[in-house]
């Protein structure tokens, strides 16, 4: 088609502002100080944080992409990249290792090969006195 633009992978303006990553960060007006609750609201409703997902809400609050990055790997809950299905986090704090955390982690990895989920191995989800804690 003579004239027309040619693709440049950028988005425009209005597909940019229709985007969940802009519409999260306009609720929080852009605060770069509410970095930490955007985050959460986009990976709540997209399932991870990905590189195109970094360079919106860095562009958004006016960071720079590895200040975004930064926060993101810096936080185990944070994901950056989709899962297939679900996630169980068993519990490997010190209250949870002696109640058998450890063997409970085992098994899990060894059944998540056969199952429709993720296992993963976090420190604290704050439930020490029934240990060993996991939640799905």
């Amino acid at each position: 088609m003579a004239g027309r633009m040619p693709q440049t992978g950028k988005m425009n303006f209005s597909e940019q502002n229709n985007s969940i990553e802009s519409r999260v960060c306009a609720k929080y007006n852009n605060a770069s100080d509410a970095l930490i609750e955007i985050l959460h609201d986009i990976q709540n409703a997209l399932g991870y944080i990905g590189n195109d997902t970094l360079q919106k809400i860095a562009h958004a609050l006016n960071l720079s992409r590895a200040e975004v990055y930064g926060v993101v790997s810096f936080y185990e809950d944070f994901k950056t990249e989709e899962r297939t299905g679900k996630l169980l986090k068993i519990c490997r704090g010190e209250a949870c290792q002696s109640m058998g955390a450890n063997k409970l982690l085992e098994k899990g990895r060894a059944s998540a090969a056969h199952a429709p989920f993720d296992v993963e191995a976090v420190y604290c989800l704050g439930n020490c006195a029934l240990g060993p804690a996991a939640m799905l």
